[in-house]
Parts: structure tokens; sequence; C-alpha cells
């Protein structure tokens, strides 16, 4: 990095802190420093939802999804839209009328203590697993790329997000988001534009996204369906309207980091319209994202890529004993490319003559030498696992942040970078934030201390704040690589949401359910939904629908073997 990239990214994450401490210093009570007083106006929060959810994954990991991938990832989000208009119409007003803290209380107006407990740890279990990943996704690809020490990396984050967190506390999540958010899609609009413009001068923007388009990467729907195959198919239509839309309504509706954000609203109003102005943005932006990943794919068609694009990884195995043999496919690799460099222009060609007999010669010719440029790579990647046992062998976290680091000039490459680090810091100070006050609000002032003075809870969540961004850097210091990133979290996240979703669901809208056997039914759905990961093929979307399911059917027959009476049920 140079001396001017330097200057942009420490520049630019000083100036957020500074200013997200400084903004909102001086919060005196619980209210203001959980709800910031109810003074957001929906832009802010609309932004804050966005950029709570755009970690520093979305910007390092989507682009190399779409790049071994396509588009198709995007179909993940289809279900969100729905999601916001039903939590807009049904959601927001009870948490209004209810003027709850936190999603959990009312569970506990609606059910009783132990269930609003049970929910509470699950949120604090699944988010604190996240905000572990939401550190160590960006440090351990930034410190294999720039040299940097990973634990020092992860703590550098960490401590960040802990300071100005800890000051302000929910205003000053929301207020710096805003500045987090126009630094990400600002630097990612830059970063598309000149991809594009990296392109050869003789092929047209239009010839990039024909060629994306043969081969295979411009799928942006899939609408076929067969019940043998689809269930393990984790990105296509269905998936994403199904598994999609209660994946969003349990993150939206149940995830205390969000949550927090529209509760911050001045009135149902503002709330509603955040969260519906992020419904209407937040595929358009995943769009974009993936399209800027496809268009790095297109331009490594006419522009020889690395056999293998984490470097560091690379390196260790050019000075072992297995170097001949990563040199040997180095040069298999620069000798197969050549050959489908000239393919990929004949291809550009065939499309604009619009000759269907040349296009289908030309695609067949590309399809066959992409396949051997994979066989080239999957050698690489047995080598490497030979060579570092250890060693994580998929690379396309690294696509974008290598082209990134290779092809941009000084100052963008360390915008980019504060693009990444301010997606880390957005999400995780949403995230501590809300782990505090749900260990505050739902645990620690509800059961353990239920007598102390506001300012002593206050303290406390000031306290936990540290306390969960110290367990969330030591959980990424000792994390190693789980797959693709934003597929991790996302996994994590289906884990646990459709158990959530269920007894909220239960809650609002089956009153014969009760106390007892939303509990019970609420434990047994996490069980199978916990086999399904460890014992099935089921695609992680699909355990949203599976837990949020079996919560309602096992509530009904618990709650008829029981036979609780159904008396004192309030409507909300």
């Amino acid at each position: 990095m140079s001396v001017l990239d330097w200057i942009v990214l420490l520049g630019t994450l000083g100036f957020i802190v500074i200013y997200g401490v400084w903004k909102t210093r001086g919060s005196k009570d619980i209210e203001g420093y959980l709800k910031g007083d109810n003074s957001m106006k929906w832009w802010t929060i609309g932004l804050s939802i966005m950029a709570t959810q755009a970690s520093a994954i979305t910007f390092l990991s989507t682009p190399g999804q779409a790049y071994e991938d396509g588009m198709r990832f995007v179909q993940f989000y289809f279900g969100l839209p729905i999601a916001m208009v039903i939590i807009s119409i049904t959601v927001i007003p009870i948490f209004y009328r209810l003027n709850v803290y936190t999603a959990y209380e009312f569970l506990e107006n609606r059910f009783d203590l132990k269930t609003r407990s049970l929910a509470a740890l699950l949120f604090l279990v699944q988010r604190g697993l996240a905000a572990g990943i939401t550190i160590y996704a960006p440090a351990i690809i930034l410190s294999t790329i720039l040299g940097w020490n990973l634990t020092i990396t992860n703590i550098f984050i960490g401590v960040l997000v802990i300071i100005y967190t800890m000051s302000g506390g929910t205003k000053a999540v929301s207020v710096t988001q805003k500045q987090q958010m126009a630094v990400m899609m600002g630097g990612m609009l830059i970063a598309g534009f000149m991809v594009v413009h990296y392109l050869p001068a003789d092929v047209s923007f239009g010839d990039a996204v024909a060629v994306a388009g043969k081969m295979g990467k411009m799928n942006v729907v899939d609408f076929s369906w067969d019940w043998q195959t689809s269930w393990d198919d984790r990105y296509n239509f269905w998936s994403g309207m199904t598994g999609g839309l209660f994946l969003a309504l349990s993150y939206f509706g149940t995830d205390q980091s969000q949550v927090s954000r529209y509760l911050s609203g001045k009135s149902v109003a503002e709330s509603r319209l955040g969260l519906l102005f992020n419904g209407l943005l937040k595929i358009p932006m995943q769009f974009m994202i993936l399209f800027i990943g496809v268009m790095v794919f297109v331009f490594y068609q006419f522009n020889q890529p690395p056999v293998f694009f984490n470097e560091a990884i690379k390196s260790k195995v050019q000075t072992s004993a297995y170097a001949g043999e990563m040199r040997q496919l180095e040069e298999k690799h620069t000798s197969v490319f050549g050959q489908k460099q000239e393919a990929v222009k004949g291809l550009v060609t065939a499309l604009r003559t619009d000759d269907a007999v040349a296009i289908a010669a030309a695609e067949s010719n590309v399809n066959s030498l992409t396949a051997a440029t994979k066989e080239v790579r999957n050698e690489v990647k047995a080598l490497i696992a030979k060579a570092a046992p250890d060693a994580e062998t998929r690379d396309t976290d690294y696509v974008f942040i290598s082209f990134v680091m290779k092809y941009l000039p000084e100052g963008l490459v360390g915008l980019l970078l504060a693009v990444i680090f301010c997606a880390a810091m957005s999400s995780v100070s949403s995230e501590l934030n809300a782990l505090a006050s749900t260990t505050v609000v739902d645990i620690y002032k509800r059961t353990i201390n239920p007598s102390g003075t506001d300012h002593h809870y206050l303290n406390a969540s000031k306290l936990f704040t540290v306390a969960w961004g110290i367990t969330a850097i030591l959980f990424a210091t000792f994390a190693s690589m789980l797959d693709n990133l934003i597929q991790a979290v996302n996994i994590i996240g289906s884990i646990f949401y459709g158990t959530i979703l269920g007894i909220f669901l239960v809650a609002f809208y089956f009153k014969y359910i009760r106390g007892h056997a939303v509990f019970i039914a609420a434990l047994l759905a996490e069980a199978v939904v916990l086999y399904c990961f460890l014992y099935t093929d089921i695609a992680f979307l699909w355990f949203n629908v599976i837990g949020c399911g079996l919560v309602i059917v096992f509530g009904f027959i618990a709650q008829a073997i029981i036979g609780e009476k159904t008396k004192g049920v309030q409507d909300f």
C-alpha cells in the first residue's frame, strides 16, 4: 500500500470513530443509550438497517460468489421485500404499543419468562457467533493480502467498534452507519466502473454482459424445481421466496440487531418507512455487488488470473518440496489460459455477427477450455492440500480483494479497504449493541438484578458492550475458515432463526398455544433443525421453514396434550 492509501484508509476510519463519539456523547439514561431517545428519521433507520446487514463479508465474499457461481445468489433476497411489508404491518405497531427495549420482552407479555429467556438465549448464541465471524472474515483476508498479523487485525477492528458503540449506544451505531454506507456504496460503484474501464478497448460493456451470459454467469432467476434434487439447491426462486422470506422475517422481525434499528424511530410511520426503504433497495444493492463480481470474472477472461487467488498460501507451496509441481501447473494454466483467451475473443466476434452456428461453436470451445482451466485449478488445490494440510483450499473470498490490490490505482486501494473495514464496523457495532441490550434487559435486569437504578443499568449496558466485543474478538482469533464466508454467516443464522420466528408467529397469530407448549415446541424444533444440519444434505435456507413450521405444529400438539387454559391471552 502507498502512503496515499494509508491516508485514505486511516483518515476515513478515524473520522467515522471520532464523529460517532462526538455526535452521541453524553447518554445519561438507558432510554437514550438503548433506544436513541426515539429520535431517528426514516432515512437514518433505512441506511442503518442496510448497513447492519451489509457486513464486510458482503463486499469480500459476494463478488467471489458471483465469480464462481454467477448471479443466482441474488435469489436469496427475493423474499425480503415481502417480509418488510409483513413486519411493517404486524410487528412494528405491537412493539411500539408495548414500548419494549427488545423484541423478546413481548414474549413474556404473551407467554412467560422462560419462553422470553429461551428466545433471548438463542439470539445471544447465534448472534455472538456471527459477531466473531463478522470480525474474522475481513481480518483473515486483509491480514493475508497485506501481510498483517491476524490477531492484531482482529483486535484493531474490534477495538475501533467498541470505542464508539460503548460511548454512544444505539444512536452512535445509527449515526455512524450513514457515513459508512456512503463509503461502502461509493467505493463499490467506483470499483465497478474501474473493472469495466479495464476491459480491452475493443470489448464493450454489452460484449462483456453477453460473454458473461454465454458463460453461465447471468443466471439471475431459476424457476426450475425437482422434488428429488431441489431441496439441496441453495439458490433458486423457490428457496428464495420461501426460505429467504422466513429468514428475512426472522432476521428483521426477531433479531435484536435489526429490531433495535427501527425501535429507535421517532414514530411507527418513520420505522415503517425505514424498513420499506430497505426492502426497496436491498435487492438492487446485492445485484450490483454480484454484477461487479461477474465483471471481474469477464475481466479475467482477457487478463490472466492467478492460478490460485490466495497468494500467501500459494507462496508457501512455492517454497516447499512441491515447488516444482506447482511451477508445472502454473505453466499449464498459462498455456490453457492463452487458448481460452483466444476462444473468448472468438465468442465476442461470433456474438457481434449474431450467427447462431458460429456462436454455438465458439461457446462449445470456450466451455471446453473453461473446464480445462477448472481442472488445473483443482489440481492446484489438491497440491495445496498435500503441501499444507491445514490450509484453506477455497479462494473465492480472495477474488475481489486480489483484483483491488493488483489493478486499482493508488488512493482507490485505500478507499476499497476502507469499504471493507466500514462494512465490518457497521455490522459489528449493531451486533454488540444488540447483544448488550438483550443481555441487560432480558437476562440481567429481568432475572439477575431486577432492582438496580437506571444509572446502574446504563453502566451495565456499556460493560456488556465491551464484554461482548472482547468475546467476539476472541472467537474471531480462534475461528477457522468456514466454506464461503457469506454462506457461513447465513447458515449460522438459519440454524436458529427458524425456531425464534416460530415462537414469534405463535405469539402473534396462534392464541390457542400458551407458554409451556411453545417452550417445549421450540426445544423440539431446534433439535430437529440441528439434526438436519448435522446429518442431512438439506440446503440451509430450508432450515428457516422447517424450524418455524415445527414450532407451530409441535406447539399445537403440546398444547393439546398439556391442556393449558387459554384465558388471560392479551390482544396485541
